[in-house]
Order: structure tokens, then sequence, then C-alpha cells
């Protein structure tokens, strides 16, 4: 078992930059790949980004790539979703997930744990 706690959501103009924050706290962070999902109001739960068990290996989705870095630190069981340039597109609520039966993965049923969310409000 695993608790995610996601952090740092807000508003920001159009431009501008955020950095959310994934806190885990259970069993040992370094057995999951790690995932950033999220969903705008009436869309689908969209792939983000995520990063492999040993940090070596990340995947963006194509709306993000050059603009988002996903990363993590396995001394503080954090994840961090570094956002620059951001556009009202990316007006969302940002979840953080966790899988822990494959070493990487873009879609959301690989994931097991999830945490509850954070906003992120772009201004035009």
């Amino acid at each position: 078992q695993v608790q995610l706690v996601e952090s740092g959501g807000g508003l920001v103009q159009a431009g501008g930059s955020l950095r959310l924050s994934c806190a885990a706290s259970g069993r040992t962070f370094s057995s999951y790949a790690m995932g950033w999902f999220r969903q705008a109001p009436g869309k689908e739960r969209e792939f983000v980004a995520a990063i492999g068990r040993s940090g070596g290996t990340r995947y963006y989705a194509d709306s993000v790539k050059g603009r988002f870095t996903i990363s993590s630190d396995n001394a503080k069981n954090t994840v961090y979703l570094q956002m620059n340039s951001l556009k009202p597109d990316d007006t969302a609520v940002y979840y953080c997930a966790a899988a822990s039966r494959v070493g990487i993965s873009r879609f959301s049923t690989n994931y097991d744990y999830w945490g509850q969310g954070t906003q992120v409000t772009v201004s035009s």
C-alpha cells in the first residue's frame, strides 16, 4: 500500500510556471513507477507524464513535451512535475499515481494508487 498526497497547484497566468509535488508514504517508493494524469471539466482523465522505477526512463504526452518535466527524489519519497510555459488548456485537476505491476506506463489502468488531486488553473 502507498498513500499519495499532491500539492503545489494554484492559479497562474498563461506563460507562467508551477511545480507540483507528490509525497508518497507506505511501501518503498522506489518499488513504483510514478505518473501524473490530469482531468479537465467535462473531459476524460488523460496521461501527462511518467517516470520509471529507476528514474531513468520518462514518458510525456505530446501536448506537454518540452514544457513539463517529471522527476523523482527517492530520499524524499516525492515525485515532481515542473510545468513551464503554461497554457489555459493545461487547466485541470492533476493527479499523481503509482504503479506496482509495470516499470512505466502511459495508461491509467496500470496504476494502482491515486492521490486526491490538485487544481491547476491557467488564466489567459
